[in-house]
């Protein structure tokens, strides 16, 4: 697991935050740990209610929220997705029932039903702390389970975590062999709450046939896309990780590309009003992602800087923070609006019965679409294009890239390869970008300060800007050449 301490999120009360990256695997009753380099966790005895609705919609939605008893202490814990990994967030409270600041994250999950506690978990916990020297690398927690109903066992199960501190994914494997190797074996994914329940395990729906009609496609792709956004809204409301509001924008991105790659058999005013609402959403939802980047590139530019020239870059840096909280604010106010739950409402219809039109397209004449708007750009774009050009280039790989997502399945490893090509091109013109306003943040914050060192600073980080967009440019030539030769090789 990996953690990392937050700024304050903005809402009723402060609650932590955490984010976890962790690895289970199963064992049986006979199961020991072996001896792993580190010190002894303390021994842990919990009492877990979990709360959920009738339908258990916050558990196929991969949250959960419980009420944690230990040595008298009592708080209520929240974990949601991030990414592939998970945020968890604390709050003590000994009160009877979920605290408001939770439940106003749950929203669009919970809707207006009711959340009532499902089953209640004791769990007996040792392991160690792995240690690379003094560096703590993970934490090996064993796991002993039981299930309570009415004062009653009524089920007993055993699991391991592996969760990361300071390690990274050679770590992580490493000790995943140690642990198979003194027996330990593959884990069904299934969270404790869903093996207690005996809910199967969260899965993504399986792809459409490749031959399956493209309104199959799309509409798995839109659900896809739907669940990913809905799964980052609790943590982009919290807006203490700016993970959570990057994969949200993505999903918006990602919808926008597919209602577009999919024009041709869409009903066009459908089509349109969907799109400029997403649009509006992917506008502030950029604003507050392109701080999120600047600050985290400032932040690691300051820790090559001597004493003297970091302090300047500090303060700049602090200006960018209290730019993103007042763009929080806004996040906020327009996720709590009518307009955003109506959005919501129009793409969850969206994903199970798009408004489509009779027509003899194929997913590969989409994606070759998108792929030949793309190839014009690039050709046209000349041997020194100005930062408009390519910027135009840019959103054109990102539609090209996507509108292949969505054919992959009906043309396999051309498209797939094509889609790698187009990634490596959309982070790289992403870097440029990034340096174009890094530059102009720069220059703003200038204006406002008469400090000579924090003008010699920005007069360095400008130059840095720019040397940033030079690099871009020398790789950019061969990287564009070979995404036209996998784009043709799919494509035609």
């Amino acid at each position: 697991m990996t953690r990392s301490k937050s700024p304050p999120p903005i809402l009723s009360r402060i609650p932590s935050s955490t984010v976890e990256r962790e690895l289970k695997l199963s064992v049986d009753s006979h199961f020991r740990l072996p001896r792993l380099t580190g010190t002894p966790l303390p021994k842990r005895a919990l009492t877990s209610t979990y709360y959920d609705t009738a339908f258990y919609d916050l558990a196929h939605a991969r949250i959960t929220l419980r009420y944690r008893v230990e040595r008298g202490k009592r708080a209520w814990q929240l974990k949601v997705p991030l990414g592939p990994d998970r945020q968890e967030i604390e709050i003590p409270d000994g009160q009877a029932g979920p605290p408001a600041p939770l439940r106003e994250l749950l929203v669009l999950s919970l809707g207006h039903r009711k959340l009532m506690p499902v089953t209640t978990l004791r769990v007996w916990r040792t392991g160690v702390r792995v240690r690379r020297g003094r560096v703590p690398v993970a934490d090996v927690a064993l796991d002993s389970v039981s299930v309570v109903k009415e004062a009653c066992v009524i089920q007993r199960f055993r699991e391991l975590e592996i969760e990361l501190l300071q390690g990274d994914d050679g770590s992580l494997r490493s000790l995943e062999q140690r642990l198979r190797e003194a027996g330990a074996s593959d884990h069904d994914g299934r969270p404790k709450l869903f093996r207690a329940l005996c809910l199967p395990a969260p899965t993504p729906a399986a792809a459409p046939a490749p031959n399956a009609p493209v309104v199959d496609h799309l509409k798995w792709a839109l659900t896809r896309h739907v669940r990913w956004l809905l799964a980052h809204d609790p943590g982009t409301r919290l807006g203490t990780e700016s993970e959570s509001l990057h994969q949200m924008r993505v999903a918006t991105r990602r919808l926008r590309a597919v209602l577009r790659a999919a024009r041709p058999v869409l009903v066009p005013e459908w089509a349109n009003s969907l799109q400029n609402e997403l649009t509006w959403l992917s506008k502030f939802l950029g604003q507050a992602r392109d701080l999120d980047v600047q600050i985290a590139y400032f932040n690691e530019e300051a820790a090559g800087l001597d004493a003297r020239d970091r302090k300047p870059l500090a303060k700049f840096v602090t200006h960018l923070q209290t730019q993103r909280e007042r763009v929080q604010q806004v996040v906020l106010s327009e996720l709590r609006g009518a307009r955003y739950l109506e959005l919501v409402r129009r793409l969850q219809q969206a994903a199970s019965d798009p408004s489509v039109v009779e027509s003899p397209v194929t997913l590969h004449e989409l994606a070759k679409r998108a792929f030949k708007k793309l190839r014009k750009v690039i050709r046209r774009m000349g041997p020194s294009p100005n930062h408009a050009k390519l910027h135009e280039v840019r959103i054109n790989t990102k539609r090209a890239r996507y509108a292949a997502e969505l054919a992959v399945g009906a043309v396999g490893k051309p498209a797939a390869r094509f889609m790698k090509r187009a990634q490596a091109v959309q982070d790289l013109l992403g870097i440029y970008q990034d340096a174009l306003q890094a530059e102009v943040y720069i220059r703003a914050f200038l204006k406002q300060s008469t400090s000579v060192r924090a003008g010699f600073v920005a007069g360095r980080m400008v130059e840095r800007q720019r040397q940033r967009r030079e690099t871009v440019r020398k790789t950019m030539k061969p990287l564009l050449k070979s995404l036209l030769k996998r784009g043709k090789n799919a494509w035609g």
